[in-house]
């Protein structure tokens, strides 16, 4: 049987390098800095996790063509950089299972990842893996639940079986336009909750954004295709959930030092700062409500402050729940 590949061998990529490996698969994992990958495989450990080893069948690699005979490959790339990725090795990796595992919207085009897989691999099968994750946890063996979905019913259930390991567990789905959205509308929400906590606005107001935003996010992916009832799994409900509560979240601490005017580090990659801008002008384009994102969006640009956000939604029109 064929190997893993995982293309990124950021913190994400890597903590699933770990598992699958452990679980007995052997792994090609990508990582595009030559340096960094010479290191992590002499050391057999990661900058991004600390104190977590790789096992001995993960190999890790600079040479795309290395990823050549793994079926499947997750690509674990950032979302605003997975089109440019494709297009420099979309060739080498055609013809398999493709598992994107970043979440958002890109921002130039609109589309999701595995629409972004289909436009540049058009023999390949796109799929996505996404729910509530931290890769620490993952990578530390601890219980994890995520979604697997893809449109091929049986390819999904090969694939549900082949990523599972003992301490990940993957539920099937081939709604790939709800699962796609949870988990690109969720980090707009985190950002929300972030600046909510951050502005001192308490935790009664997280709660409220939180159930709104949940709202939001089923009232958009609605009109994009997607099925209510995936929002309300793990891949919807349950991201928002972890992403608006914990301060792991890298979108939840950007709207956290947006709220408190504080500085925040430009090279951690926040996917939904992105993803608000393109969903944003989705739902003007469309004329679908989305208040919260709207909001984030603007925040994000500075055409508002936070108090103008804020009062923006406190002023909207009382409605039924």
């Amino acid at each position: 049987m064929s190997g893993i590949g995982i293309a990124g061998a950021g913190a994400f990529g890597t903590a699933l390098a770990v598992t699958l490996g452990q679980a007995g698969h052997r792994v090609v994992l990508w990582a595009r800095d030559a340096a960094q990958a010479e290191t992590m495989q002499k050391r057999r450990e990661s900058p991004r996790l600390s104190g977590v080893f790789l096992p001995e069948n993960v190999t890790v690699t600079a040479e795309i063509t290395d990823l050549s005979n793994c079926d499947p490959v997750l690509l674990s790339v950032p979302m605003q950089a997975l089109s440019a990725f494709l297009a420099d090795h979309g060739a080498a990796l055609s013809n398999r299972a493709l598992v994107a595992c970043c979440k958002g919207v890109d921002l130039a085009t609109g589309r999701g990842p595995t629409a972004i897989i289909a436009a540049a691999c058009p023999a390949a099968t796109p799929a996505i893996l996404t729910g509530p994750s931290f890769a620490a946890d993952i990578a530390k063996g601890l219980p994890t639940a995520l979604t697997l979905a893809c449109s091929d019913p049986r390819i999904g259930a090969a694939l549900q079986g082949r990523l599972s390991s003992p301490t990940l567990r993957l539920y099937r789905s081939t709604d790939i336009a709800g699962a796609e959205l949870g988990g690109a509308l969720k980090n707009v929400m985190a950002i929300a909750a972030g600046i909510v906590i951050g502005a001192g606005l308490g935790e009664s107001a997280r709660a409220a954004l939180m159930t709104r935003g949940f709202a939001e996010m089923q009232r958009f992916a609605r009109t994009q295709g997607a099925e209510a009832e995936t929002l309300a799994g793990l891949s919807g409900f349950g991201d928002l959930v972890l992403t608006c509560t914990s301060a792991q979240s890298r979108n939840f601490r950007f709207g956290q030092a947006l709220g408190q005017g504080a500085w925040f580090d430009p090279t951690v990659t926040v996917e939904g700062a992105a993803t608000a801008r393109a969903v944003a002008a989705i739902a003007q384009a469309q004329g679908i409500e989305m208040p919260v994102t709207q909001s984030v969006a603007h925040v994000i640009d500075g055409r508002h402050s936070i108090a103008e956000a804020v009062q923006t939604l406190l002023s909207r029109p009382l409605k039924e729940e």
